[in-house]
């Protein structure tokens, strides 16, 4: 087709994304020709140390750019020529354009989230929050909670240095001590007053809860970035024991929002999208 804009998804275990029918809806309304494509690593059986390989065939076929989700979003940065403010900020990216030759990566994600938690938990208390995960997704919802005004932020990792070196990143950026990093969650939930989880599990190819559900009490709040399916068992688990809950299909939605104008040059229908996602998936 003359004129049809190519976007595409690079990460592992992608094939429930909704991102593809959410861009291509959108720009259906809009009149305009795109397909979205998805470029799954487990359905290749890669690894993501064929991320090299598989950004380049999306450049060489002509794509105007690629989002980037798990777990590339950290290890795409050496591969790209420039990145915006926010991306520098962050160490992570999710949104690569192909332009005049050459590659400039973006983060909507931090945005995204930050969107979705003023509109779905907009009068929660936010003095003590705890991040479960510090890979890209957790550092892009880091800057957002910082963003909104977190009086203090814990942080955990499996990988402890990961957890210790955004505490790191995130205070001197502060320029004070907002984030603390600690291996245990009893304590740390004992003390905040909502959990967001911003690691894959919960995905149906990443099975499991990211925290004792034994842990959370009536007061906290949980906020999901996970978004397929879009009830994570953190969040059923949650509202059994009587936590306000936010999924991540706002989050979802507003990155897409994002990255729907920087791939297209035109600006979407946030809450034409919104609707999208709804029917997409019976919210």
């Amino acid at each position: 087709m003359a004129g049809l804009l190519r976007v595409g998804l690079i990460g592992a275990g992608i094939q429930q994304s909704k991102s593809p029918l959410l861009h291509m809806e959108e720009a259906r309304a809009q009149g305009l020709p795109l397909s979205y494509e998805l470029i799954d690593l487990t359905a290749r059986g890669l690894g993501p140390e064929a991320l090299p390989d598989l950004l380049a065939e999306a450049e060489a076929q002509g794509f105007a750019g690629v989002n980037i989700t798990h777990p590339c979003k950290q290890r795409v940065i050496p591969l790209l020529d420039d990145l915006s403010e926010d991306a520098a900020q962050l160490g992570a990216v999710n949104t690569v354009l192909f332009r005049d030759g050459r590659r400039i990566g973006h983060n909507t994600d931090w945005s995204g989230f930050a969107e979705s938690f003023r509109r779905g938990l907009p009068d929660v208390a936010f003095d003590n929050v705890l991040l479960v995960g510090a890979g890209g997704a957790g550092v892009a919802v880091a800057h957002a909670c910082l963003r909104l005004g977190v009086g203090r932020l814990w942080l955990h990792d499996a990988d402890a240095a990961r957890a210790e070196a955004l505490e790191a990143d995130l205070n001197a950026r502060a320029g004070a001590a907002l984030a603390v990093a600690t291996p245990y969650l009893a304590s740390a939930m004992a003390q905040v007053d909502g959990l967001i989880n911003a690691t894959p599990m919960g995905m149906e190819a990443h099975p499991g809860l990211p925290v004792d559900v034994d842990l959370l009490m009536p007061r906290h709040w949980v906020a999901e970035i996970v978004y397929f399916p879009l009830e994570t068992a953190l969040l059923r688990h949650a509202k059994s024991r009587g936590c306000r809950v936010l999924d991540g299909g706002g989050m979802a939605v507003f990155q897409a929002v994002a990255a729907f104008r920087l791939f297209t040059g035109r600006e979407p229908d946030a809450g034409r999208m919104t609707a999208h996602f709804a029917r997409m998936t019976g919210g």
